[in-house]
């Protein structure tokens, strides 16, 4: 056990490390990628009381109901929201630290240590994850996620259960404290507890994660289902949305081009870049499917009930795929022995893409976070010393998305109210400032 116990840490340091090394361009990333973390920077300061005292705890009828989330995110950025580089290194490290206890869970479920480690470093570095380390509005999914890890660690550890079970209700708790989604943790206990030929074990861990789950529903599952369902709103929700959600999360990883999950359906099915990721995705199930029929069933309904709620809404997002990748990625790894060599070449050649396509992430987010730093500053300068709205105009047409969320409803920036005070012009109209390519604004003469 001591001999064991050895190898997991040394395998949870190495993944640790890894990560951390392979997403440094995530941590020195000098800005922010949207409106989200430059409204909690202003919102930060805004917002009296402790960390219990907030008044983000009392409301359980919010739609998101997130206090330990929001609470954990105010308290960073009135700490960190100037201090990007150690903002993110701390999500970063976070991330790290899951892809760590997924390969410690991997190597006690049977998974060799080898596998465990590359198995947990495509999760870690794929694109689901990549997104979610690198954006600071995602703390959410990283703490969810975390819980659920550590329940499933607690699993297969050998703690008493006398021990053990309060102890993955409170993680479920504080899981569900953080998202919504940490509603599906019962169901893949539920899962774990067929899938390990129903062991009593996984029988009372379901119980003790169902219990919080309960709870919780009984009090919030009206403000769920209808708080926040406004048209246009991605939290719009349809049961007809699962067929198209379920696939963008099935095949995004394998466009490796493309920088988010959602909205590239609307260019249908017979683009050559989304029928090639569908034959890859039908290969890897091809190849599951001949190591047993259980691998398989583990991938199909594993990854449905991992994406669960999210599968309903109006729009597919990175983030949301976070505890996805986990448990695609360890089916894969427990799946690895039984696979024929055929189809051990899919799988490494899939994890090959889905770490190349983190990688694209990672770049086009540290780009982003870089035309922020000089964006942010000097508009909030042009701002200042202009009484009419500033009108912009991007130097690069494709990056027009990126100042839409940049400006899009911040309230101030650096003490400069900004609010509508900004405007972006249409290509070819005259402009106040020129957006040049690395963010920075130069003045033009309309």
């Amino acid at each position: 056990m001591d001999t064991r116990n050895r190898h997991g840490w040394l395998l949870f340091v190495a993944t640790l490390f890894c990560v951390l090394a392979a997403q440094a361009l995530l941590i020195f990333n000098p800005g922010y990628l949207s409106h989200d973390e430059l409204q909690w920077g202003y919102y930060a300061q805004q917002i009296s009381g402790g960390f219990f005292s907030n008044g983000l705890w009392g409301d359980l009828h919010a739609f998101q109901y997130r206090p330990l989330t929001f609470s954990l995110w105010i308290e960073l950025s009135r700490r960190l929201f100037e201090h990007p580089y150690a903002f993110h290194a701390i999500l970063v490290g976070w991330g790290a630290i899951n892809a760590g206890l997924l390969a410690v869970l991997m190597r006690r479920s049977g998974a060799s240590v080898a596998v465990a480690w590359l198995a947990a470093l495509v999760f870690a570095l794929g694109p689901y994850a990549a997104h979610t380390h690198g954006w600071v509005a995602t703390i959410a999914d990283l703490i969810w996620v975390s819980c659920a890890l550590l329940i499933a660690s607690l699993l297969k550890s050998g703690v008493r259960l006398a021990f053990a079970l309060p102890v993955m209700f409170a993680l479920c708790a504080m899981a569900l404290l953080a998202k919504e989604s940490a509603i599906v943790i019962p169901a893949l206990i539920a899962l774990g507890w067929w899938f390990s030929g129903r062991e009593k074990r996984w029988g009372w861990a379901f119980v003790a994660t169902a219990a919080p789950v309960a709870i919780y529903l009984a009090l919030r599952l009206n403000s769920i289902l209808f708080a926040g369902g406004n048209t246009g709103s991605i939290y719009q929700w349809s049961v007809m949305n699962i067929p198209a959600r379920w696939f963008e999360y099935q095949v995004f990883p394998m466009l490796t081009g493309r920088l988010g999950a959602g909205d590239f359906l609307a260019k249908g099915l017979a683009n050559r870049a989304i029928i090639v990721a569908m034959a890859w995705w039908l290969l890897l199930a091809w190849s599951l499917g001949r190591a047993g029929g259980r691998w398989l069933a583990a991938f199909l309904l594993g990854g449905v009930v991992a994406l669960g709620p999210v599968l309903v809404l109006a729009d597919a997002a990175n983030h949301y795929g976070y505890g996805f990748a986990a448990v695609t990625a360890a089916v894969c790894a427990l799946a690895w022995k039984r696979l024929a060599v055929t189809g051990r070449v899919i799988v490494v050649l899939i994890g090959a893409m889905c770490v190349w396509h983190g990688v694209n992430i990672i770049r086009s987010m540290h780009d982003i976070g870089v035309k922020q730093a000089h964006f942010s500053p000097q508009l909030a300068e042009a701002v200042a010393s202009n009484p009419s709205p500033v009108r912009l105009r991007p130097e690069n047409e494709r990056d027009r998305w990126i100042y839409i969320r940049l400006t899009h409803d911040i309230p101030a920036y650096r003490g400069v109210p900004i609010g509508d005070r900004v405007q972006l012009v249409p290509q070819g109209e005259s402009a106040d400032y020129l957006i040049r390519n690395d963010g920075s604004l130069q003045r033009t003469n309309h």
